[in-house]
């Protein structure tokens, strides 16, 4: 089957997004085309689709959703806000570092970037306006700290790779942690910056009896990431059982702590989590569908020798992937473009001698980047739902963030032990 039949499948998937066409129905319309005319087997398609679900480790990314709604309806996030605000608040640029921090708390709970700007953004960026910064530029913070959460363990675009490379899970969580870090840690300096140069402040320093009422409060929502990670860890439950944990501990403070929730708001949280859940998972089915066509018809062997011949280079070959990626993040969700590309790097990091976990990570920062890329921006689009303004008023700020979460990106592409450092001290890798 010569390379025609991967520049059709190519050239349809991308004409159909030309038309507005949602991404899954794109890549599965692609994929049955190529597989009716090049007589690849139309049952193929129900045993793809079943195959590509039916994994144990995909079991966490319904829980880890439902884990997120459940702590946000329990009132977790407000009092988390309210903790890193008594904080990081009083300090110039304050609101802004206390925005970071709680995104980066909130990115061990909720593992999804999009919904970590929605459970933050209705509650830091009105806060924010309030305390004098102008509603773009919250609006542009909570949505490019809130891409974190894909990096920041447990994050479900590593399971979704973990799956497809077969890499242990709990590595990648536990190698996430230094480049979310990093990431946020840019993102603190220039909010500090632009902090100074515009004299925004926040709320004003409560002492230290607030700071401890505030604590007490926030508590439990504190002991969620170490209730998940650290469970993990100390080998008492796997990824997928986490989630089922976090999800019953989230009801149990929820009910009987909080007492914010009754009976109907549980109907209500599951029907959202269910639905977030679903639009998850088939974009999962027809992603790897797609992924199957184009591994059939040989343009995954076509493409990785192509980019094989770059493999003196190694630098400029680390350019020529991450810019790539960069590109596809802007138009494409994160777990499209990994079934999508992830068979064609995955010979290459072999033949290079690359690490799994390092590439990965490497790999979901990038596409985190994408999230607050126009045109697709998905964080973006949320934050410019809830603050009700345009997706060009809030990139005016955000391609700052953008810009130097690129700078922390060639930083992990070129000192990978950034990312090997803790599973290598963990003793989970050699």
């Amino acid at each position: 089957m010569g390379p025609e039949a991967g520049l059709f499948l190519l050239l349809l998937f991308f004409a159909l997004l030309a038309t507005r066409t949602p991404i899954h129905v794109a890549l599965g319309l692609a994929a049955i085309a190529i597989i009716v005319m090049y007589n690849l087997g139309v049952k193929s398609v129900s045993y793809t689709f079943y195959a590509n679900i039916a994994k144990f480790p995909l079991l966490a990314i319904p829980f880890y959703i439902l884990a997120g709604v459940v702590m946000q309806k329990a009132g977790m996030a407000e009092r988390l806000i309210k903790l890193i605000s008594a904080l990081f608040g009083w300090m110039s640029g304050g609101m802004g570092i206390a925005t970071v921090a709680v995104a980066l708390l909130w990115g061990a709970v909720s593992g999804s970037g999009p919904a970590t700007v929605a459970a933050l953004g209705l509650i830091l960026i009105p806060g924010m306006v309030a305390s004098g910064y102008p509603k773009p530029y919250a609006t542009a913070l909570v949505s490019a700290c809130s891409e974190l959460a894909i990096v920041i363990p447990p994050s479900i675009a590593l399971i979704i790779y973990g799956v497809i490379t077969s890499e242990s899970v709990p590595v990648l969580f536990m190698g996430g942690f230094m480049p979310g870090l990093l990431v946020g840690f840019f993102f603190i300096a220039l909010t500090y910056l632009i902090g100074k140069r515009h004299g925004y402040t926040g709320v004003p320093w409560q002492g230290w009896r607030a700071l401890g009422a505030t604590f007490t409060e926030a508590f439990w929502g504190l002991m969620t990431p170490v209730i998940i990670l650290g469970g993990i860890y100390s080998g008492i439950f796997t990824p997928t059982e986490a989630a089922a944990v976090a999800v019953f501990y989230g009801l149990f403070v929820g009910f009987f702590v909080y007492r914010t929730m009754n009976l109907k708001s549980l109907y209500e949280l599951l029907v959202e989590s269910t639905i977030s859940t679903a639009v998850v998972m088939i974009v999962v089915t027809f992603a790897g569908l797609f992924s199957w066509a184009a591994t059939t018809i040989g343009i995954v062997e076509i493409v990785a020798k192509w980019i094989l011949g770059f493999s003196a280079q190694p630098w400029f070959l680390l350019i020529l992937i991450n810019a790539l990626l960069l590109i596809l993040g802007t138009m494409l969700d994160a777990i499209s473009i990994f079934y999508i590309t992830l068979p064609i790097f995955m010979p290459l990091i072999q033949h290079m001698g690359w690490s799994n976990v390092w590439f990965g990570l490497m790999m979901t920062v990038n596409l985190a980047i994408g999230q607050i890329t126009p045109p697709v921006a998905v964080n973006l689009y949320v934050g410019a739902r809830i603050a009700r303004l345009s997706i060009e008023s809030i990139w005016a700020e955000a391609w700052k963030f953008a810009l130097v979460a690129i700078i922390a990106l060639l930083i992990i592409a070129y000192v990978p032990d950034i990312v090997l450092f803790l599973p290598r001290l963990t003793g989970l890798i050699k």
